[in-house]
């Protein structure tokens, strides 16, 4: 069996019809970059926001056609939004609003102290295609790499868990997946009809990630369309379920990824993971502006590795310095959400996949990180009170 190459791809999409119904998807410029990996085929077909609901059909005709092609064990296709994208596809009547989810409902006999204020699902902002059944979606970004983001982005999930929500965590992260590592999952997500995926799931959290899809040690050399692609299939073809709050982990810095969910996603807002030192503030800038650019609220920052207590003296140490995302987050008025130490517990149970709020619930870290989680909620039930603006990207 021969290997599908690009140029296969291109001319089998070609049997795919355009919404104008006179030339096909690849005359018209819409496909992006075709990438293959292992027989699965990768990209995205450019569409104007506003039809992305009414063009559904036509991304469903395009996958189908791939798979069918021989030698193709896969096809990951999604629509993304572009403005440049309204020449190509003419305009029609705007489409309906999709299906919202809601998340003031009965937890089944638990005490949902936050519950009462939940945040119904808002219809989406101009441009951004909402997820139905999921309450809030919100981002753990870093302006740099190393700060503890993924660990406490896990934490903060589980946080919002013990404290009576529904959670999902999506790992954004194409090149570097670390959740199915930190929530010790491992093997396939299985699959409804060919095409939605079932998400994994341990410690009470639905979990999806690129992990789960590829080899470990798999090296991704994806280009920008091909990230943006899988990501937004990995958060609207994921089946989800009911969330009161789904957590993104976004890989570290300001790139595609990050500028993918924050453009195309309906983000109830982002926490900002830092460490106190002064470098690691003037990227944690950087993703602030960025979210501050594309009107992302941020909810707050939270510093992490900002003391370590000595486990055999009870010294603490400011090994870090202590206090700049505090001081930072006073600054630029967001706010604070909290302090998390330097312990050894949280590495060690981090590389065991027994995160601290699930493996030691009633430990002083373990309540850190719950505190964060009662503050994250707090802002997003404060949301749900103000009306969100419309938002149109140039």
């Amino acid at each position: 069996m021969t290997d599908v190459t690009k140029e296969q791809v291109l001319e089998t999409l070609k049997t795919v019809r355009g919404p104008d119904l006179e030339h096909d998807i690849v005359a018209l410029g819409m496909v992006s970059d075709v990438f293959i990996s292992d027989g699965k085929v990768y990209f995205s077909i450019t569409v104007p926001a506003e039809r992305a609901r009414e063009l559904e059909p036509m991304r469903l005709a395009a996958e189908r056609v791939i798979k069918e092609m021989p030698g193709v064990k896969g096809a990951l296709v999604t629509l993304t939004a572009d403005r440049k994208a309204a020449a190509a596809a003419p305009a029609a009547r705007p489409a309906a609003n999709p299906p919202h989810g809601h998340a003031g409902h009965d937890h089944g006999g638990h005490d949902h102290q936050h519950q009462a204020h939940a945040p119904q699902q808002q219809p989406p902002r101009a441009g951004k295609i909402g997820v139905p059944g999921i309450g809030a979606i919100i981002a753990v970004a870093s302006g740099k790499g190393g700060v503890g983001k993924s660990t406490t982005a896990v934490n903060l999930a589980l946080g919002l868990l013990a404290n009576g929500l529904r959670v999902g965590i999506l790992d954004a992260d194409i090149y570097g997946p670390s959740m199915p590592r930190l929530l010790k999952i491992s093997g396939r997500p299985t699959q409804i009809d060919g095409r939605i995926i079932n998400p994994m799931e341990n410690y009470g959290l639905k979990v999806m990630s690129m992990g789960f899809l590829v080899d470990e040690e798999t090296a991704m050399i994806w280009r920008g369309p091909m990230v943006q692609s899988a990501l937004l299939q990995m958060l609207r073809e994921v089946a989800w379920g009911e969330l009161d709050v789904l957590v993104v982990d976004m890989p570290p810095g300001t790139g595609d990824a990050q500028l993918t969910m924050a453009q195309q996603v309906p983000l109830a807002g982002a926490v900002i993971v830092s460490t106190p030192q002064d470098l690691a503030l003037i990227d944690a800038r950087k993703g602030l502006n960025m979210f501050r650019k594309v009107e992302v609220p941020v909810l707050g920052i939270v510093e992490n590795m900002s003391y370590f207590i000595a486990p055999d003296t009870g010294t603490r140490y400011d090994i870090f310095g202590h206090g700049g995302a505090r001081r930072e987050a006073e600054r630029i008025g967001v706010p604070f959400l909290g302090e998390v130490p330097l312990t050894m517990n949280i590495r060690e149970t981090s590389d065991a996949g027994t995160p601290l709020v699930a493996s030691d619930p009633n430990g002083v870290v373990a309540g850190i990180y719950r505190g964060i989680a009662a503050k994250v909620w707090e802002q997003l039930a404060g949301q749900s009170r103000r009306p969100a603006p419309a938002i149109v990207f140039e």
